[in-house]
């Protein structure tokens, strides 16, 4: 229940669970997202969006903070650095929602931090990059001047939607022809996060199959791969576990012998260090045997994280 304690403390629980099974647990943020809803007066008074309502908008159906905000983004790091400074946490790891995901007909109506802190930029969309940029860069310092101790190096990694930019928008983009691309979308430069080196790891979420039209998981794994090499930057490989026999999706999905393919295709490629596999509820349930296949196929035996 909101702004009760439960009486245990969930995620020292979490930690401490799976350092005993030689288990890394990485803590998961999405940064600026504050509820399935619109209506404020559903959260707790003591709620930082409750506090300062001017912080907060709302867009499709949820609340937001609002990253064209200093404070916001000051904000929102300090909650996630008390998780790094309080816990033993391995890592800190962001999911794919930075500027919301576009619904049509709508606009997120952050006119008045644009015209307070817009100023030099040639327009909104490269303003509203230079905010989440802001925000990777900073939290990268912030973990990176974090110690444990014994000396431990906290990681920071990113899990973004698939396609940074499609080839037709900017040579430099992948061979696709997805209707989001997390640069023009999302206002999120992920290929510029890598190349900068401010992430750890990335997990971009290649959740298509392998001859899918408008996004080929054959052409994005080779794409990402390119765009790690040399970096220092580790690629795992997000895979869409979760429609593997979901009868809403193409006819790839209910071979259970999809999934396998997209491991044997990724040891073509030295940069793929893994494979992380969403989400943890289906691979339990495993609906058609994809994740059976999968572990009877490349992991004979107990794989240790990499280091």
């Amino acid at each position: 229940m909101q702004g009760k304690d439960p009486g245990w403390d969930p995620l020292g629980t979490a930690v401490e669970e799976a350092h005993r099974r030689d288990l890394e647990l990485h803590a998961w943020f999405n940064p600026y997202r504050v509820a399935n809803h619109t209506d404020p007066s559903r959260l707790v008074a003591t709620h930082p969006a409750r506090v300062h309502p001017e912080w907060v908008l709302p867009y499709g159906g949820k609340l937001y903070y609002n990253p064209g905000l200093p404070e916001v983004r000051r904000f929102v790091q300090d909650a996630m650095m008390d998780a790094v400074e309080r816990y033993d946490v391995d890592a800190v790891h962001w999911d794919d929602y930075f500027y919301p995901y576009p619904v049509a007909g709508q606009e997120f109506a952050d006119d008045e931090a644009f015209a307070r802190h817009g100023a030099g930029f040639p327009d909104r969309a490269a303003w509203r990059r230079d905010n989440t940029d802001r925000l990777v860069r900073e939290m990268s310092g912030r973990i990176k001047a974090v110690r444990k101790k014994d000396g431990k190096k906290i990681r920071f990694g990113i899990s973004p939607f698939g396609v940074w930019r499609n080839a037709a928008t900017d040579p430099l983009g992948s061979p696709t022809r997805a209707g989001v691309q997390t640069y023009d979308d999302l206002h999120a430069d992920t290929r510029k996060w890598v190349k900068e080196g401010w992430i750890d790891h990335i997990v971009p979420q290649l959740y298509w199959n392998i001859g899918f039209e408008a996004a080929d998981y054959a052409k994005l794994l080779p794409w990402w791969a390119r765009t790690v090499r040399g970096t220092g930057v580790d690629l795992y490989v997000g895979e869409a576990l979760y429609k593997a026999g979901d009868p809403a999706q193409p006819a790839a999905w209910q071979d259970p012998a999809e999934l396998s393919r997209h491991l044997t295709l990724g040891k073509d490629f030295a940069e793929v260090r893994g494979h992380v596999f969403f989400s943890a509820k289906v691979v339990a349930a495993d609906r058609v045997g994809a994740m059976d296949r999968v572990v009877a196929d490349h992991y004979p035996a107990r794989v240790r994280t990499p280091r």
